[in-house]
Parts: structure tokens; sequence; C-alpha cells
């Protein structure tokens, strides 16, 4: 199932890219950190000023938009146009400028879904491809791929030295764990000296599949990369896997039947878990594996992202149509922000890191 350094060139831009002025900016700078919020009904991401929560510009992407995710310069903005495995593009948005770049075409990499910026590359999860692979910007080629095996591999997590990956498998109930391995030095024919080639270090990459619960979908890994936690929408489970043993160390009865993302807040302490099914923020404690709190934030939600000063938690609240601003220490609701319809994907970008 792997196709090692595969490369092909990417395609040309979408119509849409033609039109992005019609409705970009609005003629307010991007300040330099912005909240990022998708909208699947308008087709649109909304740049969002954090500290007024007021919209600043709404650019169009493609259609179907779910996760979105920005350069580590904060200068631009990648969307998985997703299509339950049927499209095959990343619409990308100059944050600058407030308008839409030429469309990075994925070709047979269909559905488009789960999406990490790291080490300069863009990494995602190809769900009708039962893949994963890494876009790099400066070439503009599609440089890795690497299959799962795994039905609707769906989220993607990548370590900040590129040498793990993990990703949920919707339907098959399972996570991945794709680890960069050294293998042994080639031996030259007997009789015969080595080129030099064959002293470099030779890289590959191991799959360990771990069994979860039915339909893990959204997950996170602790800021302390102990573990890694996975709602399970089928059962209404947490999974909690050990990444030392790479087994589930707990499963908790949860009830969060239709679950949909699960985020640590920056210290680690807390978990919040998102309900498609109703409207109920569940929350759980870290440390001892139970259930704090559960705050009543709409109807149902989907994205969450927590502000990186551990402050605030905005939740993709679907069917109300709008981002719900979460208070981390009196745990309740004090805002609420307009980025269009079905809001869902939801990231930062911060410009001059």
């Amino acid at each position: 199932m792997r196709c090692s350094m595969t490369k092909f060139p990417i395609a040309g831009a979408l119509l849409t890219c033609l039109l992005c002025g019609a409705i970009a900016s609005s003629g307010q700078s991007t300040p330099q950190q912005v909240l990022l919020a998708l909208s699947k009904h308008d087709h649109t991401l909304a740049i969002v000023d954090p500290a007024t929560l007021k919209v600043l510009a709404r650019v169009p992407v493609g259609p179907d938009p779910h996760e979105v995710i920005a350069s580590a310069d904060g200068k631009t903005a990648y969307v998985s146009i997703y299509g339950f495995g049927r499209y095959h593009t990343l619409s990308v948005i100059d944050l600058v400028s407030q308008r839409a770049l030429p469309d990075i075409d994925t070709g047979a990499l269909n559905g488009p879904h789960g999406l990490a910026f790291v080490g300069g590359k863009v990494w995602f999860t190809a769900e009708g491809a039962k893949a994963v692979a890494s876009y790099d910007p400066i070439t503009a080629r599609v440089d890795w791929i690497m299959g799962t095996g795994q039905n609707r591999t769906h989220m993607i997590y990548v370590t900040s030295d590129q040498k793990q990956i993990y990703t949920t498998n919707v339907s098959s109930g399972t996570v991945s764990v794709l680890e960069q391995v050294a293998l042994p030095p080639m031996a030259p024919p007997p009789g015969m000296k080595a080129p030099p080639s064959m002293d470099e270090r030779r890289m590959d990459w191991n799959q360990t599949i771990i069994p979860v619960g039915k339909g893990a979908e959204g997950f996170d890994v602790s800021p302390d990369g102990r573990e890694l936690w996975t709602a399970n929408a089928g059962d209404g489970t947490l999974s909690i896997v050990n990444l030392a043993t790479r087994r589930v160390a707990a499963t908790l009865d949860a009830k969060v039947i239709r679950a949909n993302r699960l985020k640590f807040t920056t210290d680690g302490k807390l978990v919040l878990i998102s309900n498609l099914r109703d409207g109920d923020l569940v929350i759980y404690d870290a440390t001892s594996r139970k259930e704090f709190k559960r705050v009543k934030i709409g109807h149902g939600a989907a994205g969450i992202l927590v502000d990186p000063d551990g402050s605030r938690a905005f939740i993709a609240c679907t069917p109300d149509n709008y981002v719900a601003v979460l208070d981390l220490k009196t745990l309740e609701v004090t805002g609420k922000i307009d980025v269009g319809g079905e809001p869902d994907g939801l990231a930062w970008a911060v410009q001059g890191r």
C-alpha cells in the first residue's frame, strides 16, 4: 500500500480563482494573528480578527470545504475540498492580500480532508485513496505518498520532526501510526566495492494499526506527546492510546454518539469533544479521565480550535450557523461569530513567526 517518493506535477487553477476578487476583501488589512473559519454552505473562508471577533474578509474556496490550515509564516491558507472522496482539490488563499490563488489538483488522491503544515509542507489525508501525502509549495509537487489500507483515512497529526504521523480511519475504527525508520546499509555484491550512494542512510516508513472504537474520527495528541485521545462517533466512546506502547490504555463510555472533533487545551488539563447530534460540548478532565462538564453551545458542533494563549476555545456550531466562543476559565459561552452558513474547519494563522 505504499508509493515511495512519488512525484507528479500539479494542474492549473480552477475557474473560481479568476473571480477571487469579487467577494474577497473588505478593505481591512490582515492582523498578525487571525482566526480562519470555513463556511461549507457559502464556500468561503472567513478571516477573523480574534481581538474584536469581527470578520475582516470572506474569500471564495471550492465546493464542500472541510478543513483549513495555515503556512508557518501565516501568509497562506490551504483548504481541503472533500466531497466524500469525489473531489481532488486543495484551495489556496493569500492571507495578506485576502484573495484566492490557483487551486492545487491532488490528482488521484481523491477526498483530501485532514490537514497539517509541518516542515514547510502541507500534509493531508486522501480518504478516497486510503492514503496520506505531502505537498511541497516550493516545488509545487506532491512529493510523498503512503497508503494506509484503511477505510476513510480522515484526520491527521504530524510530529514536529516529521518522523511520525497519526491518522484516524473512520469506517475501519482504527488509528494508524506511521513511523519513519532507518534501514540497514545495503551490502555490495561479493568482490565489489560499494558505490558512495550505498553508504547513504536509507529510510522507510512502517505502519502500526491500532483498533479503537466504531467511527473513530476527531482526535488529538496530548501536549506532552504521550497520549492520543480519539472520539468514536459510532459507539459514543473515547479511546486513549498510549503512544509509547501503541496500545489502547483505556476506553471511556463518554456517551458522545456522533462525536466530531476532539481537542486538548494548551495546558493538557482538559479535553473538549464536539457532537453533531446535540448541542453539548463535552469536557473531560484529562488526568482523572472523567467527565468534568457539559456546556450547551447550540444544536450541534464540529470544528474546535483553542486559542494559543489558552484563554478561549472556538467551536463551529454547524447547524446554528455561528462559531461559539468559550471562555476556558469560566467554561461559559461569551460570544458568537457569524462566519457564514454551516461553519466547520478552524485554524490559526500567525504572521512573522
